[in-house]
């Protein structure tokens, strides 16, 4: 059966034509030309009438082929129409805007094209005479209260799986069977609930912290790429980002990781029925200690068969009960909040009846529950249980019939939004400003006066949300706030795009693509894009994305420039150096994105003839210049930054009808405005949108000409945060730290040479964050950076949590702030102020960290912190501690006197919090106080320490790590009995050290990293053999006197790794 067109869905369509049939641009065409007006008139009447019978038609699709292929037959009809529109509607945005008119507009060309799209209609409606089909009055969508985000993605539990789950636990548990990796299938159909139990599983506190070293959640899905597959182990295993894409270095650095470690792999939604690609993508895996556990779920039996591995447990996983699909369907169907009553047991009467349809799969009580969440009327409820679609054959449509009622009950508008999800591969992780763009490209964002598109996009995302049409990613990528569809909703939007939308992993040549096709993805080009004809060919396309583009031939080839009716355009992240001209032949795009293209210098020169463009993307470009005319693209509302030119065509002035830009916007190379008035030209007053701002110079120019650019440059009231970067006026303008800029909430200054007094900030009432670097003039800090007269009786800083200052080569005295200042700063930063004398701030109360680097001159006490958590002072020997902060949880101090007085310090209180210490350069004789470290200390560090008398008398139960680096040369042996929970161990450059002592049967379970480098005098381990059976790494270097390494250290191969210039020993 051809796809599910949706009639609701072709109404939201069809509002859409007609919206732009009403439009000043059209009515002005047709009257202005010679056509015919009774087509107009004929192709309005046709709409209607085929509109009258649209929801009938989408509920008797599901059961007659003939009704489903007369809405695909309009629903092309529909996108000729908008076609045409377009048409009409840029040509008269370029007659207005672009010089250059291009031909393709005659009125003998739009009036054949509007005698075809009439002709092509009343086909369609001739079709329709003999189908069995009604006007209906619409079906009402009462207004939706979209739920949050969070409400129906956690706690929602597992129901019906505590038996499935306890077999499954004893099963990774097991390691009885004797081989050192061993494999456990979970098999079951789709929608079962599979990878909500392997999640329960893998997440199990107990499991993960006493069972395994090594935890990974891969989803493999049913495109499978080893190299993408192998990636994502290592960064699941290493939390950190992997940047090799050879698989042969993939697969070393994996097995290396994983050599004798006991690790547990899930690898979710497997489709490997290739006996090779599974023996190549486990070889890393062979190197586990026994009782490592591979643990995949799939839909598929036959997969079972091919792993290549001797034990394969295959754990098959039944349906729900009706009982437990019914826990599922009423945890998303009833809030919490809702009382009981006589409406109540009534919908759950209906809901009980409803979840027997659900033929036990979770997949689909969680759809329909989420669904009815908002319905509370019993007549709604029972529309879904007697709906025809439950009754459709599986032989004629695969998709689960609960997600296909899910579906028909979405608002027309949200049901185009989802469709459109189609050109997403499998599992993919998409973010959610990414799939508002493309909607807003395509005109799927319904707008109320005066409507912000980007609210209205999180609005209808956050109600696919609630229905469970998106969840929220369960990888590791949680900061890159992404999303992902389950298989089976992803195969229903696969199945609802049909002949409209075409996904491709690999485009050729060869590729065969339908007429029909108006949204393309891609992920990668299997030949040079001017041999691939599909661009011919496809000149109605709408859509281009690039999805994890790879080894892309787009670079400097002929762009698709016949695809007038493109809107989505996206490159990102690709090798591509320079834009084809042709490129500004795309009168209909929307959205460009070019983000991380790092090696494209410049943009096309007719850039002004994309006048329909609303985003243009280009962080991470490296363009030199902006091409003339960018004011002429009145309707951008993105754009990253501005390169201000020096001739008119690309200068500031261009900047002045770009009022809809919002949220950052960089203007660059502002010493090219050489009057102020053309700065006044930017009206940067009038861009009510912005939020992030940042204005940078890049060469010197006359500094009262800066400032007076600077004075014109004011912005809107209403900014969130501002950089100013390479300033070279003597002072800043008023409007720099005015009262009235309520919501700033950051400010950074930088590279301000000329400047010698900071502004006045400290009356910002929202000023969160601040930084000031490299104001090379800047002598005095004074009364006036708290306040001004305007505001005497504002709190300075009322609001600042964050102050960094570093790098102020001429900076001496900091005038003390009165006592109320500050009082919420968190962080203090002070950096690299080598004249910097005087005090600093005598309290602050809510300081959480101060740090004090290369200051030499400052002679302060340090203020009273009574939260202070971390310390660092580094070369700035005459700050002195007076009363130590009993929070403190990590030191770092450099220089004689600060390490001296910490000591000192340490000694008399005995903190309790201190968890890390780091001590640095300090030529005094010194030891800790009674032989004893901190008794908290986990984390110590002692660099350049020669003369401290380490204490190696008493135990230290606590500390973990402990490098010692060029330090304590009174020691000759340590002993490793005094740090029972050691963990890792780095003696460096210690040239009295002659061993390491362990005494009787002593064993170091914690160890983990031993390293020995530059102890000239090292001769020995210990004689005994290696008491620490955990440890995986030992390093040697430069220990001219060791010869050999411990006795028995052959047990611990292969997986201690040992520097090649030290002799093992013969066993």
């Amino acid at each position: 059966m051809a796809e599910l067109v949706g009639g609701a869905f072709l109404s939201a369509f069809l509002n859409v034509v007609f919206d732009k049939l009403a439009t000043d641009e059209v009515v002005d065409f047709f009257r202005g030309k010679k056509v015919d007006l009774n087509l107009l008139e004929n192709l309005k009447s046709t709409l209607r009438v085929v509109g009258g019978v649209l929801d009938d038609a989408e509920k008797k699709q599901t059961k007659l082929s003939s009704v489903n292929q007369w809405l695909i037959e309009l629903k092309d009809v529909l996108y000729d129409a908008d076609d045409m529109l377009d048409e009409i509607s840029t040509k008269a945005a370029t007659q207005k805007k672009v010089r250059k008119v291009f031909s393709r507009f005659t009125n003998r060309k739009m009036a054949s094209k509007l005698e075809k799209v009439v002709g092509k209609l009343d086909k369609v409606l001739e079709g329709m005479k003999g189908l069995p089909l009604q006007v209906m009055a619409g079906e009402s969508n009462e207004p939706w209260n979209a739920l949050p985000t969070t409400s129906l993605e956690d706690g929602y539990g597992m129901h019906g799986r505590d038996t499935d789950k306890e077999a499954i636990m004893k099963l990774v548990k097991d390691s009885s069977d004797g081989v050192p990796v061993s494999v456990i299938a979970i098999v079951g159909m789709g929608g079962v609930g599979k990878t909500t139990l392997a999640r329960s599983v893998f997440n199990d506190g107990n499991l993960k912290e006493m069972l395994f070293d090594l935890n990974a959640w891969v989803c493999v899905s049913d495109q499978f790429d080893i190299v993408k597959v192998t990636k994502t182990m290592i960064e699941q295993i290493t939390q950190e980002s992997c940047k090799l894409n050879d698989l042969n270095f993939l697969q070393l650095e994996l097995m290396d990781k994983l050599k004798d470690k006991k690790f547990l792999i899930v690898l979710d939604d497997v489709w490997i029925e290739d006996y090779d690609n599974w023996s190549n993508l486990t070889k890393p895996l062979l190197h586990g200690t026994r009782g490592s556990k591979i643990l995949f779920t799939t839909r598929n039996e036959n997969v079972v068969n091919v792993v290549p591995y001797r034990i394969v447990q295959v754990y098959p996983l039944s349906k729900l009960s009706n009982e437990d699909c019914w826990l599922v369907f009423a945890n998303h169907a009833f809030p919490l909040s809702e009382s009981s009553g006589e409406d109540r047991r009534a919908l759950e009467k209906i809901g009980r009846d409803i979840v027997k349809k659900c033929n036990g799969l979770p997949l689909a009580a969680r759809s329909l529950g989420a669904m009815l969440r908002r319905k509370h009327a019993i007549r709604d409820w029972d529309i879904i249980l007697k709906s025809d679609i439950w009754d459709l054959p599986e032989s004629q449509c695969k998709i689960i019939p609960a997600l296909r009622i899910s579906y028909h009950y979405l608002p027309p508008h949200l049901k185009r939004c989802f469709v459109y999800c189609s050109l997403y591969p499998k599992d993919y992780e998409f973010q959610k400003n990414d799939l508002i763009l493309l909607w807003m490209a395509e005109d799927l964002l319904k707008l109320p006066n005066n409507g912000n598109a980007l609210e209205i996009g999180y609005e209808y995302f956050d109600d696919l949300v609630s229905r469970s049409f998106f969840q929220r990613s369960k990888s590791n990528r949680t900061w890159d706030n992404c999303f992902v569809m389950h298989d089976l909703v992803h195969d229903l939007a696969l199945y609802l795009g049909g002949e409209f939308y075409f996904r491709s992993e690999e485009l050729g040549k060869e590729t065969k693509i339908g007429m029909k096709t108006r949204h393309l993805s891609v992920t990668k080009f299997s030949d040079p894009i001017s041999d691939i004809d599909v661009f011919n060919k496809l000149q109605s396309l709408r859509t281009f994305l690039a999805i994890d583009f790879k080894d892309s031939r787009f670079n400097n080839e002929k762009a698709p420039g016949k695809l007038l009716h493109l809107r989505y355009l996206n490159l990102s992240r690709t090798s591509i150096k320079t834009l084809p001209e042709s490129l500004c032949n795309l009168y209909n795009l929307q959205t460009l994105v070019l983000s991380h293209c790092d090696k494209l210098t410049r943009l096309p020169t007719d850039m002004q003839n994309l006048v329909n463009l609303c985003h243009l993307h280009i962080n991470g470009t490296r363009i030199e210049e902006m091409p003339r005319g960018m004011g002429m693209l009145s309707h951008l509302q993105h754009l990253d930054f501005f390169i201000v030119g020096k001739h008119k065509e690309n200068g500031i002035k261009e900047l002045g009808t770009l009022s809809n830009l919002h949220g950052s916007l960089s203007i660059r190379n502002l010493e090219n405005v050489t009057r102020s008035n053309e700065a006044l030209e930017a009206r940067m007053l009038d861009k009510k949108h912005i939020s992030h701002l940042s204005l940078e110079w890049s060469n010197d120019t006359d500094f009262q000409t800066e400032l007076d650019v600077l004075c014109k440059l004011k912005p809107h009231h209403g900014l969130e945060y501002l950089t100013i970067e390479g300033y070279n006026g003597t002072i800043f303008p008023d409007w720099v730290g005015n009262f009235s800029y309520h919501n700033l909430r950051i400010l950074g200054l930088r590279d301000c040479n000329n400047c010698c007094v900071l502004p006045s900030l400290g009356q910002l009432p929202s000023l969160k964050q601040l930084y000031i670097s490299r104001l090379k003039s800047v002598k005095t800090v004074d009364a006036g950076f708290y306040k001004n007269e305007d505001c005497p009786s504002v709190t300075p800083f009322s609001s600042l949590e964050f102050l960094s200052i570093d790098e102020m080569c001429c900076w001496e005295l900091w005038s003390i702030p009165e006592s109320d200042a500050f009082p919420l700063l968190k962080s203090l930063k002070i950096v690299d102020c080598p004249k910097l004398r005087g005090d600093l701030p005598n309290h602050l109360p809510a300081l959480e960290t101060l740090m004090i680097r290369n200051c030499e001159l400052l002679v302060s006490s340090l203020p009273r912190a009574p939260i202070l958590k971390r310390l660092e002072i580094h070369k700035s020997n005459n700050v002195s501690l007076h009363v130590f902060p009993l929070l403190l949880e990590s030191i770092e101090v450099e220089g004689s006197p600060m390490v001296e007085s910490m000591i000192e310090a340490i000694s008399s209180i005995e903190p309790t919090c201190l968890q890390r210490l780091t001590l640095m350069d300090c030529s005094s004789a010194i030891s800790f106080p009674g032989g004893r470290l901190p008794a908290s200390v986990k984390d110590l560090c002692i660099n350049n320490l020669k003369n401290l008398e380490f204490p190696t008398q008493h135990k230290h139960e606590l500390l973990e790590s402990l490098v010692l680096d060029n330090s304590c040369d009174s020691l000759t042996s340590l002993p490793l009995v005094t740090f029972a929970n050691l963990k890792s161990l780095k003696i460096d450059n210690c040239e009295h050290l002659e061993s390491l002592l362990v005494s009787g049967a002593e064993s170091f379970k914690s160890l983990c990293s031993l390293k020995i480098f530059r102890c000239p005098n090292f001769v020995s381990f210990w004689r005994e053999g290696l008491p620490a059976p955990n440890l995986t790494r030992i390093e040697v270097l430069n220990c001219d006197k060791l010869k050999s390494l411990p006795d028995k250290i052959s047990s611990l191969l292969p997986k201690v790794r040992i520097s090649p210039n030290i002799q093992l020993p013969r066993n």
